[in-house]
């Protein structure tokens, strides 16, 4: 290692500089490596490692035909990935791929200052990712290492040290967090800047508009957090009954379900009766690339949100839909009644939709079906008794719940009822409204997260992806729709507070469970308030949160405009601040310096060519010279402020010579 430290302190500050530069990049690209294709990762860092052993070996930068033909291969490459070269994906990968092959033709430094700028931009292009605490850190650093390099590469030649350039920056950087605090409170907050996330969940838990059962062999659980949810007076309903609504799926194909689409959902309303009082709470949504709201049941109507940027609306199926995908995070406030019933009492043809069967599948589920309606027992009771003989035989008929089902095949019902007899809750959902439509009792599927836990640090209710869940809802006369949670049957630790189902910890959270079987835990969720905040203060600081600030400084009704006028000001006194600096700074200067610059002007003024370095004697011979007696003034002027400088006892003080600079009549 101390080999290697002399070897880089041993070589060209051109090697050394370009060394630090390509550092630096590899930091700015570090947070892509996931999201880039592999192949522009591996280009990148093969086009990196390159320009850096030229660098050490101080050999020659390959010529303008290598660099074409590798731009070539590059572009064909994100053609071949994206179907495109624009857009945001394909951008940024072009964007990341002319970065690095900029590096190999830094001739001069033109060169130098497209990298770096190129570097600014692709460093911003890591927010259309993610937004995190994480990578605002990582770009913090990558930020300052770009400044530092920025600032290196306009020092004088030589070796001077890149701590000494780094002070530089780090001293740039602080005199501009001022304004970009100032900016960042004040700068009327927009729609939404940064893109949003990808939207491949194939394989994973999470939420979907749509559901296809039995396609996936194994289900790999997502511990990232879907939802942050602040209950009122901190006291949440029981966890059992912790149910955040999603979509709601009615029409069936045979292996996928869906949303009913709002022309064909008919003429009915939600007409939600609820009991008790509502639960107030405040829910901060994490980006979906989804217009849904997650709320908990049941919403309460009337109670829509007002979201900057978004319309929300609420459909019969009690969800909350806003008019756009969401892409960024959002915060808004609900109340819900976790006792209710919805929809019509008596059964009318709107309800049609939720009995609805394709023909010719799942044939033994349909004969279950028919055998439980000749039963007279069953047949009496009506719905309820057949609701619970379904559950009954979900309890004791064998069936188990996991992630690891396998793949079923184009009768899904009929698996899991007669064959498998195992899958997770989609599988479970599906199948028992299969029967109940079977039955001829309207059901439908509703998918969103159940249960969730609670951060011991903050006490936020936290949702993750790996709490999404599917149960069911049927109608009964008299009642209208009722929850039914048929995983609750087969797995009642799933439901609530109970031991569920999770993903493998990974190596490090693993050692450190091993040590201390409390630590791991602590430390998530210290790290997740710390980013719970950060999406709070931060990421969430919204148009509203600014005219709550200005209400604060004593404004009643802030508007726009009066933002724009605290920000104007704001500007004014900085600039004032600028003015004074530079006045005060200016002041610090050498006067006697500063006199002289001042005579100089004047004979130059008068035609008089004066060489850079003369001297206040130079200056006056030069002046008697050119003009003769009419200088003499001058000339003996600037003998007496040389004599004021070296003269070892001045005869004359620098504030009267200044006084008689300006009553002075100079040549010309």
């Amino acid at each position: 290692m101390l080999s290697l430290v002399q070897r880089l302190g041993t070589l060209p500050r051109d090697a050394r500089d370009t060394l630090f530069l390509l550092c630096v990049i590899a930091l700015v690209l570090l947070p892509q490596v996931g999201t880039l294709p592999l192949w522009c990762t591996l280009f990148t860092a093969g086009v990196l490692v390159w320009r850096g052993t030229l660098a050490v070996q101080s050999r020659p930068l390959p010529g303008r035909w290598w660099l074409i033909a590798l731009l070539a291969v590059a572009l064909a490459a994100i053609f071949a990935t994206h179907r495109t070269l624009l857009g945001r994906d394909a951008g940024v990968t072009l964007v990341v791929v002319m970065l690095a092959l900029k590096t190999m033709e830094v001739r001069a430094r033109r060169d130098a200052l497209v990298i770096f700028f190129l570097g600014f931009f692709v460093m911003l292009t890591n927010f259309f990712q993610s937004q995190s605490l994480l990578t605002a850190v990582a770009m913090l650093f990558a930020l300052l290492g770009l400044l530092t390099a920025l600032v290196n590469a306009h020092m004088p030649v030589g070796r001077p040290p890149l701590l000494q350039a780094a002070r530089t920056a780090g001293g740039m950087a602080l005199l501009g967090a001022p304004i970009m605090l100032a900016l960042f409170m004040l700068f009327p907050r927009m729609a939404p800047l940064w893109g949003t996330p990808n939207d491949e969940m194939t394989g994973r838990s999470g939420l979907s508009n749509s559901m296809r059962v039995g396609t996936i062999a194994q289900l790999a659980l997502d511990d990232g957090i879907a939802a942050r949810v602040r209950f009122d007076g901190g006291s949440p309903p029981p966890q059992p009954q912790l149910y955040f609504r999603g979509p709601v799926l009615s029409n069936f194909d045979g292996r996928e379900w869906t949303t009913t689409p709002p022309w064909e959902r008919g003429s009915f309303d939600a007409n939600l009766r609820v009991r008790g009082e509502p639960v107030r709470y405040e829910v901060t949504l994490e980006p979906s690339n989804r217009p849904w709201l997650l709320t908990l049941d049941a919403p309460a109507p009337k109670t829509l949100p007002e979201i900057p940027g978004l319309r929300v609306m609420a459909t019969p199926e009690l969800q909350w839909v806003a008019n756009r995908a969401i892409g960024d995070l959002v915060r808004y406030r609900a109340e819900s009644y976790p006792d209710f019933q919805s929809g019509p009492l008596r059964r009318t043809a709107a309800l049609q939709p939720y009995v609805a069967l394709p023909e010719g599948r799942n044939p033994r589920t349909l004969a279950l079906a028919a055998q439980m309606k000749r039963d007279p027992k069953l047949a009496d009771a009506g719905t309820p008794a057949f609701v619970q003989a379904a559950l009954e035989r979900l309890r004791s008929g064998g069936y188990s719940y996991t992630l690891e089902p396998g793949v079923y095949g184009d009768e899904t019902a009929d698996e899991f009822w007669f064959d498998r007899k195992a899958g997770f809750c989609e599988h479970i959902a599906s199948a028992f409204v299969v029967l109940m439509r079977g039955l001829d009792i309207p059901a439908r599927i509703v998918t969103g997260y159940q249960g969730g836990e609670q951060n011991g640090v903050d006490g936020y209710w936290v949702l993750r992806q790996s709490d999404a869940h599917a149960w069911a809802e049927v109608w009964q006369a008299g009642t209208g729709w009722t929850r039914v949670d048929p995983t609750a049957s087969v797995s009642p630790g799933r439901i609530g507070s109970f031991q569920r189902l999770s993903s493998p910890p990974g190596f490090f959270a693993n050692a450190i469970g091993t040590m201390s079987p409390t630590l791991s835990q602590n430390l998530r969720a210290a790290w997740e308030a710390v980013n719970n905040r950060w999406n709070q203060w931060v990421l969430n600081y919204t148009q509203s949160r600014q005219l709550d600030l200005l209400k604060s400084l004593g404004f009643e009704s802030p508007s726009l405009q009066d933002l724009a006028t605290v920000l104007l000001w704001m500007l004014v006194i900085a600039t004032l601040g600028g003015v004074g600096w530079t006045l005060w700074e200016r002041a610090q200067h050498d006067p006697w310096l500063r006199l002289l610059r001042r005579a100089r002007r004047r004979l130059e003024k008068a035609g008089l060519a004066l060489p850079e370095p003369a001297t206040p004697r130079q200056m006056a011979a030069l002046a008697t010279q050119r003009f003769g007696a009419a200088a003499q003034p001058a000339h003996d002027w600037l003998l007496a402020l040389e004599a004021q400088r070296y003269a070892p006892a001045p005869a004359t003080a620098l504030g009267p010579l200044r006084a008689e600079f300006r009553r002075l009549r100079w040549p010309g």
